[in-house]
């Protein structure tokens, strides 16, 4: 195996150029938490859903629970900048239909994640202006 040290056998250093990271935008934070606050709330929906003892009435609010929230805030934190914003205000929508629908049940287990994506959705909207100036420089 081939060394990298010199003959003399003191370590080379080798030269080190910074590297630019790119910082993330203040919403992706939030997006991030309304990611995994929908999860857990969504896996709790489904759990809620399938028990045997006292199970939730499978009404179209309790469905919409189960299946919409994580998939829009999986959009929302990853798709790129135009269809983000698109997702984050549709998660928003379906969260507040299904937890005016299911607040007796498992709906308040939505409303950490509704706080954060509504968070979310502002701090997007407000970056939507940055992006297309740096876009035309």
């Amino acid at each position: 195996m081939p060394s990298s040290a010199p003959v003399d056998g003191s370590p080379q250093e080798a030269p080190v150029a910074p590297a630019a990271v790119a910082a993330a935008p203040p919403s992706w934070r939030w997006r991030r938490a309304a990611l995994l606050l929908a999860a857990a709330a969504q896996l709790i929906t489904i759990s809620a859903l399938v028990r045997d003892v006292g199970p939730v009435p499978a009404t179209w609010t309790a469905l919409l629970l189960a299946i919409g929230p994580v998939p829009l805030a999986l959009a929302a934190a990853f798709a790129p900048a135009p269809a983000n914003l698109l997702a984050a205000v549709a998660g928003v929508a379906v969260m507040v239909a299904g937890i005016a629908g299911q607040i007796t049940h498992t709906g308040v287990f939505f409303l950490p994640a509704l706080a954060a994506l509504t968070v979310s959705s502002v701090l997007l909207w407000r970056e939507q202006p940055l992006r297309r100036r740096e876009a035309h420089r």
